[in-house]
């Protein structure tokens, strides 16, 4: 498998200048039926870890090399265990001391390939217990439903629909993902409130995210205008040092003209008066 991680990374205290973003500027999902999967397994699941010290994150940036914040991906929705609960901006491995636990992937036919290359062996090589794909249209997966569950670092495909990390059998209603506990077999439920409200913050966020991108590429496009403003002040400087050269060359090759001139009648001047001495008119 080729290795999708550096080969080394660089020391911390030469990396001090690393920004890490939280946003990207895109939607949370392509379509509203997408956006619904999202919001209902994260509310779900956020209702039932609300006990235990874990999170559960959304569409944001899940780092996993320090000093290289392009290593990064936005899982739709995570679950990390034995962190400390509260939200995030991001998520970096090497700061929170955990990978994800469960990864979910709400999947299309338009993200299809990076969802079953480029993110299951990332997510493999970063040791997710778990790795689930929901289709809510049944685009690519007939079923809607694909998970993998890692065995000897590798992942398997869970034939049993259970996630055994989160204790829950996984159930697909219409386009909706639902969540069934294995102990008493009762469903998860998430209160249209509660997803309402988290359709609010995600809104609200991919405002203030969208804002803050505009923010940022005007600042940028400021800063290219005043480089180009700065280097044509520098271009002038230097065709004006060019013109004072020119002048100063030109003054010089004048300034030895009139010495050359000088010389010249200076020796006129001598060789008329050897010829008066010799009794010669220095006229013929």
């Amino acid at each position: 498998m080729t290795s999708l991680l550096p080969l080394s990374q660089p020391p911390i205290s030469q990396r001090t200048d690393v920004v890490y973003p939280s946003s990207y500027g895109e939607p949370l999902a392509e379509t509203s039926l997408h956006v619904d999967a999202i919001i209902n397994v994260v509310v779900a699941l956020r209702n039932y870890l609300a006990a235990q010290p874990a999170i559960v994150l959304a569409d944001q940036f899940l780092y996993y090399v320090q000093g290289f914040p392009k290593f990064r991906v936005a899982p739709d929705v995570m679950a990390i265990f034995n962190v400390a609960p509260g939200p995030r901006d991001n998520y970096k491995i090497w700061e929170e001391g955990q990978a994800p636990s469960v990864i979910f992937e709400i999947t299309s036919a338009g993200t299809q390939e990076r969802d079953e290359t480029f993110k299951k062996e990332l997510y493999e090589s970063l040791e997710v217990a778990e790795y689930w794909q929901f289709d809510p249209k049944g685009e690519w997966i007939e079923e809607k439903l694909r998970g993998y569950r890692l065995q000897n670092g590798v992942y398997v495909t869970v034939t049993d629909s259970y996630s055994a990390v989160l204790g829950l059998r996984l159930v697909v209603e219409e386009a909706l993902l639902t969540f069934y506990r294995r102990d008493t077999g009762e469903k998860l439920l998430a209160s249209a409130e509660l997803v309402e409200a988290l359709r609010q913050e995600t809104l609200a966020r991919q405002g203030a995210e969208a804002l803050l991108e505009q923010e940022r590429m005007r600042a940028e496009q400021e800063r290219q205008r005043a480089d180009r403003e700065q280097q044509r002040a520098e271009q002038e400087h230097l065709r004006a040092e060019q013109a004072n050269q020119q002048a100063e060359q030109e003054r010089l090759r004048a300034e030895q003209a009139n010495q050359q001139a000088e010389q010249e009648r200076l020796r006129a001047e001598r060789l008329a008066a050897k010829l008066r001495e010799l009794g010669e008119d220095p006229g013929l």
